[in-house]
């Protein structure tokens, strides 16, 4: 399995913030380098940020997509209230998604990894205007199961009573010893403390370190709870008129790989399975992940 990539964008990827009508988003922008066919908008999962995305970006570039992945509200680079859960909620960071979708110049395609697909959906059950399509990458029907969510109750509990730098330290003094670099797991930042397979780290020890400590507390008890509780939402999502893809690796720890196959078939959506891959396909295989994802987009029909 390959490895994370790092924190450094390639060549040809814009870091800005993005202004909307609710607040100034950081994103990784991405412009096509082949004839342009769309632009898709990429929402991170629950400890994850913009980077995951980084190695998605040149291969659907040249594929024609401009990439905007986003920072949500109180992740990473994008700034939001440490104590206050209320910004949080579900349909908050829903309708955040629809003003960066505007901002964007929408239509766009959608797509969320994990939490970022819960949110993704809930965006689109509210106003699916603003998206040709709707791609939902290791995202299951409703919440994570429930090792998952012993690991994410675990990280909430110790969030109410520690600081962010002393959870960071927990999480690595809990971590297992590192195993030979050619077997490193998909997830270096892993552990009992941390969310675990839920999304899946970057390969800088400092880097995890610095977008651990930018993150809001709030938002990680938020949606943490989020991910613990979501109902199943698939009724609702099977009536809108979009194109769904569902996309994850041949192993997922957080929805096991029958749910999401169901879900799929629920849904009347693709289904892509990407071998050799985890709970995070963006970063374990990122060459078939890109290809996967601009087949479905060039199958999609064009904006009104």
């Amino acid at each position: 399995m390959s490895r994370p990539p790092s924190f450094v964008p390639p060549p040809g990827v814009r870091a800005y913030r993005l202004a909307t009508a609710r607040g100034d988003f950081a994103v990784l922008d991405a412009a096509p380098t082949a004839p342009p066919r769309g632009t898709a908008l990429l929402l991170p999962g629950f400890t994850g940020s913009k980077e995951d995305f980084i190695a998605l970006h040149e291969p659907l570039a040249a594929a024609g997509y401009r990439t905007v992945a986003v920072d949500g509200r109180g992740q990473y680079e994008t700034p939001g209230p440490p104590d206050d859960e209320t910004p949080y909620a579900q349909a908050e960071l829903a309708h955040d998604v629809l003003t960066q979708a505007a901002a964007l110049d929408a239509p766009v395609h959608l797509v969320g990894h994990s939490l970022g697909g819960q949110i993704a959906r809930a965006a689109v059950l509210l106003d699916p205007t603003p998206f040709r399509s709707l791609t939902l990458m290791s995202s299951g029907p409703a919440q994570v199961s429930v090792p998952q969510q012993q690991r994410v109750k675990l990280l909430r509990d110790a969030l109410a009573v520690m600081s962010m730098a002393d959870v960071w330290e927990a999480i690595q003094a809990m971590e297992p010893p590192e195993p030979p670099e050619e077997s490193t797991p998909s997830n270096p930042d892993s552990a009992d403390l941390d969310s675990g397979d839920l999304d899946a780290g970057l390969d800088d020890r400092a880097d995890l370190r610095r977008r651990w400590l930018a993150n809001s507390p709030a938002q990680l008890i938020a949606t943490g709870r989020q991910l613990c509780t979501e109902p199943d939402r698939v009724p609702e999502l099977a009536a809108v008129p979009l194109p769904m893809h569902v996309i994850s690796g041949d192993r997922d720890d957080a929805w096991p790989l029958p749910l999401l196959d169901d879900m799929a078939v629920r849904l009347d959506a693709r289904r892509t399975v990407v071998r050799g891959a985890e709970h995070s396909p963006n970063t374990d295989r990122p060459q078939d992940t890109a290809k996967a994802l601009a087949r479905f987009w060039d199958d999609c029909p064009p904006p009104a």
